[in-house]
Order: C-alpha cells, then sequence, then structure tokens
C-alpha cells in the first residue's frame, strides 16, 4: 500500500491522506525497505496539501509557490534585477527635470541607451520588479500554510504514550531492562528531566518530556516579518504614502511641494563658510561650508489649490529653521537640506508698456517669474497671460515648451488689447532677459505688433533677483514604520529558531523493559547530552556517544 493510500493506523486513528506516521500513535504508515534506519520527522509525518495526489489546477498552483526551491529560485532572481538597477543612477535620482531618454545615451553611450529601453532606468518602481515581490510575498504565505497548519496538527495532537516502532526509529536512542517499580522509576526520571526545564507528561509507564517548543514557530514569525515588510514595500506604491524629490527655492520664493498640498517658502537663506585658519593646509583657499540654513515656512493649501486661475488660499502650519540633519517635519513630511547655489536668480521684473506710435508709457506692473497674474492693467491696455515658460524652449514640433521648472530662460506670452490693436487682442512674447531677446530674437516674433508696442524694464531698479537659491530634498514615507515592525517579527523569529531547540523525549516501560528515544530539530549533540545526564542522576551510567542510533545528527 502506497503512502498516499494509507488512512487508518491499527490503533484505530483515522489520518489524513499523505500521512506518513500516525498522528495518535506515531507508528510509520509506509511499507519501508530498510525498517531500522531512523524516521523522517518532519511535521512528524503530517500530510501536506503540497503531496495531494491527483491535483487540479489551484493545487499545482500551491505545490509551485510552496516549494523552497521556487522561493530560493525568485528572491535570487530579484537580488539579480536589483543588481542591475544600480549599474547607472535611477531616474529618480535625479534633482533636477531631464529627459530620460536622451540623458542615459548622452552620458553613457549605448550601454546607457540599452540600459533605458530596457526599463532599468526606473527598475524598482517596474511592473516586473514588484512582481517578483508579490511572487516572493505569495510564496512565502503559501510555503508557511502549506507547513505551520500540519506542524500545528502534530504539535497539539502528541500522544504520550508512542507505538514501539516510533520510539526505537529515532535518531537518539536508548533500551534498557530495568528492576523495580517502572511508574516510580519514570517518575524519577521525569524529575530529573523537568531540572534540565523540560516539561513532563506522563501515562502509567509513559513519558513525554518536551522543551522549547515555542523555538519551532520561529522560522513562521521569521515569514510573517518578511511578508509585513514586502506589503510595506510594496505599500510605497500607493499615492500620497512615498515621496522622495527636491525643490529649488530662491530666498523670498514660495513653492509648492509636487503631488501635495503643502507649499514652502524660503524665507531667507544664510550660508557660513570656514575662515582659512580653520581650514587643513590642502584646502586653504577654497570656500567649504561651515554652516547652512534656510528659514522655512510650511502652509498648506486651503482652497484654490488646483485653479491655475486663482490664488490658492495658504495656511501656515509650521516654522523651522532647516539645517543638515535638522529638517521640517510635519504629519510624516520631512523638508531636508541637501544643497545651495549662491548664483543670483531673477525672481520678478517691473516692466512697462510703451506705445510706439505716440510715445506714451504705462506700468510698470509686477510681473513675478512665478504664479503672475492672469491679467493686468497699463492705462488703456489689458494684457491677458496665454502662457508662462521658465526655460523656454522650441519643441520638435515647433511649440513652445519649456526644459525646467526653474527661471532659467523665462518667457510670457500676452494677448494685448488696446488703442491701435485688433479687437480680440494680439500676441506679443515678451523675455525679460537681454540675453535670450538677443537669443529668440524677440522683435521678430512680435514683428506684427512691434511697432505698434513695446513691453520693456526701465532701469535695474526694477529687476528683483535672489541673491542665493537652497535646494531641498523632500521626504514621505509612510510605510516606514511598517518597515520596521516586520524587520523586528523577522529578527525575533530568527533568534527564535536559532538560540533554542526543540527537544522531545519519549519513553515507555514494558515488563521492565525501558525503550526510550528522542528527537530534537538541531544540536542533537546537547539532546544526547541531556539524555545521558538523566540517566546518570537516576543511576544509569551511559556514554552520550553511544545513544547516537545513526542518521544526520547536523
Amino acid at each position: 500500500m502506497s503512502v498516499l493510500e494509507n488512512t487508518k493506523c491499527e490503533c484505530g486513528h483515522q489520518n489524513a491522506v499523505g500521512t506518513v506516521l500516525c498522528e495518535s500513535c506515531g507508528k510509520p504508515l509506509e511499507n519501508n525497505d530498510s525498517p531500522d534506519l531512523p524516521l523522517e520527522m518532519r511535521y512528524d509525518g503530517v500530510a501536506r496539501r503540497s503531496q495531494k495526489s491527483n491535483p487540479n489546477i489551484i493545487d499545482r498552483i500551491w505545490n509551485f509557490f510552496s516549494s523552497v526551491k521556487i522561493a530560493i529560485y525568485l528572491i535570487v532572481l530579484t537580488f539579480l534585477t536589483a543588481m542591475l538597477g544600480t549599474i547607472f543612477p535611477q531616474e529618480n535620482t535625479f534633482i533636477n527635470s531631464f529627459d530620460p531618454s536622451f540623458y542615459y545615451e548622452d552620458a553613457y553611450g549605448l550601454p546607457g541607451k540599452i540600459y533605458y529601453l530596457l526599463g532599468l532606468s526606473h527598475t524598482y518602481e517596474s511592473w516586473w520588479f514588484i512582481g517578483l515581490l508579490v511572487m516572493i510575498g505569495t510564496s512565502l504565505v503559501i510555503c508557511s500554510l502549506d507547513r505551520i497548519l500540519p506542524l500545528y496538527r502534530a504539535l497539539n495532537k502528541q500522544q504520550i504514550r508512542k507505538h514501539l516502532q516510533f520510539i526505537h526509529r529515532q535518531k537518539t536512542v536508548y533500551k534498557q531492562t530495568i528492576e523495580g517499580d517502572s511508574e516510580q522509576w519514570v517518575e524519577k526520571f521525569g524529575a530529573q528531566l523537568k531540572r534540565k526545564g523540560y516539561r513532563i507528561h506522563t501515562e502509567g509507564t509513559a513519558l513525554l518530556a518536551e522543551k522549547n517548543r515555542f523555538s519551532r514557530w520561529g522560522p513562521y514569525i521569521n515569514h510573517i516579518g518578511l511578508i509585513l515588510f514586502l506589503l510595506a514595500i510594496l505599500a510605497r506604491s500607493i499615492p500620497d504614502w512615498q515621496m522622495d524629490s527636491y525643490i529649488t527655492i530662491s530666498d523670498g520664493d514660495t513653492v509648492q511641494i509636487p503631488e501635495t498640498n503643502y507649499f514652502v517658502k524660503n524665507e531667507k537663506f544664510t550660508v557660513e563658510f570656514y575662515k582659512d585658519e580653520e581650514l587643513p593646509e590642502k584646502l586653504k583657499g577654497k570656500a567649504r561650508a561651515k554652516l547652512f540654513e534656510t528659514k522655512a515656512v510650511l502652509y498648506e493649501c486651503t482652497s484654490n489649490c488646483n485653479d491655475p486661475k486663482e490664488k490658492p488660499v495658504l495656511a501656515e502650519v509650521k516654522r523651522h529653521n532647516i539645517v543638515v540633519n535638522d529638517p521640517l517635519k510635519y504629519k510624516g513630511l520631512k523638508l531636508y537640506q541637501f544643497d545651495f547655489d549662491l548664483t543670483p536668480r531673477l525672481n520678478a521684473v517691473h516692466p512697462v508698456l510703451v506705445n510706439k506710435v505716440t510715445g506714451e508709457t504705462y506700468g510698470p506692473m509686477d510681473l513675478p517669474m512665478k504664479d503672475s497674474a492672469l491679467q493686468h492693467k497699463l492705462g488703456p491696455y489689458t494684457l491677458d497671460l496665454y502662457a508662462n515658460y521658465m526655460e523656454f524652449a522650441i519643441g520638435d514640433d515647433g511649440e513652445p515648451t519649456t526644459l525646467s521648472r526653474d527661471p532659467v530662460a523665462p518667457a510670457f506670452i500676452f494677448t494685448v488689447r488696446g488703442p491701435g490693436l485688433a479687437p480680440e487682442g494680439e500676441p506679443y512674447i515678451y523675455f525679460p532677459m537681454q540675453k535670450d531677446k538677443v537669443r529668440f530674437s524677440q522683435d521678430t516674433l512680435n514683428q506684427a505688433i512691434s511697432d505698434k508696442i513695446e513691453i520693456k524694464v526701465d532701469g535695474m531698479e526694477n529687476v528683483d533677483f535672489s541673491e542665493a537659491s537652497t535646494y531641498l530634498n523632500v521626504r514621505m514615507d509612510k510605510a516606514l514604520p511598517y518597515v520596521w515592525i516586520g524587520a523586528t517579527f523577522s529578527m525575533i523569529g530568527l533568534l527564535m529558531g536559532s538560540y533554542w531547540q526543540h527537544r522531545r523525549i519519549w519513553l515507555r516501560v514494558d515488563d521492565g523493559q525501558l525503550s526510550l528515544g528522542a528527537h530534537t530539530n538541531k544540536n542533537w549533540y546537547g539532546m544526547r547530552s541531556d539524555v545521558a545526564w538523566a540517566l546518570q542522576k537516576i543511576g544509569i551510567t551511559v556514554d552520550s556517544k553511544s545513544l547516537d542510533n545513526g542518521g544526520n545528527n547536523a
């Protein structure tokens, strides 16, 4: 009769199909050609679902993910793909906006182009990498369920009086004829094992001694920790759960933190440099920052947050002087001081409108580089802002575009209505910086209207520059506490499984004949030493090595 057909033991216990050792008395249910070899005690021989005969499609999927070999393959494959993601920088590590389709080829040549085309430039956000993590998590869950449920049944149904075959085929075995009252002998032996920390259960002349059963659950607690860890990593893909980006803020400027309703203002940026006498000889004469600080104010938008026609209504929520390693923190949002730029930046201009026919001048108007008013009134003229570009360029399709969010080459396109102009208004493109006026030929672009009006700045007093800009690293990670919880569970499981061993001793005395068998999941030397020590305490001297019944005693 095959293993899968054995269901009922001679003791009368009905076992599940696939059971190797009777769940009650422990008798082997399979025909064994080597009846003297030690038993395979994994899960105490209880049936597992992955051993089911004639599996259906669900069972086959279960069997696939319950395989430890498959789990190892998935982990190795995930590690290899994670390593590929470190060959070149990932897209999300760059501070400034850039076109990755050109960057990787320009910076790294053909390998960089292939790297980008294969999708490795955003490895950790790719569907296939996330899919590998999901498969590892699924394998952990199914591997655990396939083993922990049989193990629980085996340990929960332990019978004190075990079958002689079960006892004699353990890896630690002792046989002896004893004199006197068998029950008293069993009681004395149990008392000695109790001194070693064993829990003693007796049934007449039979005994079960058990120690550190909790350690058997260590690997599964470790699995729970790993599952929590993976779920926390996957949760970072949920909107608003994880952010790691950079923003640039000029002195006095207020910018929105991308993908949030928060705005941050740089009230003042200051930097202090080391003096020459404070530097080592090889660094003297070089500018080395000693301290740089951003006086920041965090606002939360309460209305008009995404309305381009209305100015957002902001409510201050926190102030903090941000320095290195001392970020502004608010409800999981952290703003770190990352870098700075002392290059002056254009914040705003105050141009006037000149009627070239009459020579009359109107204005000035306030024109900040960001968040400018959508309409300006200058005497009889009305200027409606049609578009605003921070770094103006002409795209491949011939249409205007911007290359970044910083005012590197700002441009404004207005629809101007007023005396001498078409009733529906006429377009006018304005470049605040002289170099851009020359580079893009402002007069040529405005050829139809350039002989009628001109927008220009009269004097540098009508130009506002910021003295410095600060770079802030914006981070938010709501999944991080769960990562730590998962890591804690995993460490507890590792400690449980590594530093403690589940040890069990079964014995029975039949007509003065002692039969003793012992099992542990690791450290067989310690297991045999416990048995030899307890026997010695009741007057039986035995060499612990003689208790070895063969098998793998690692």
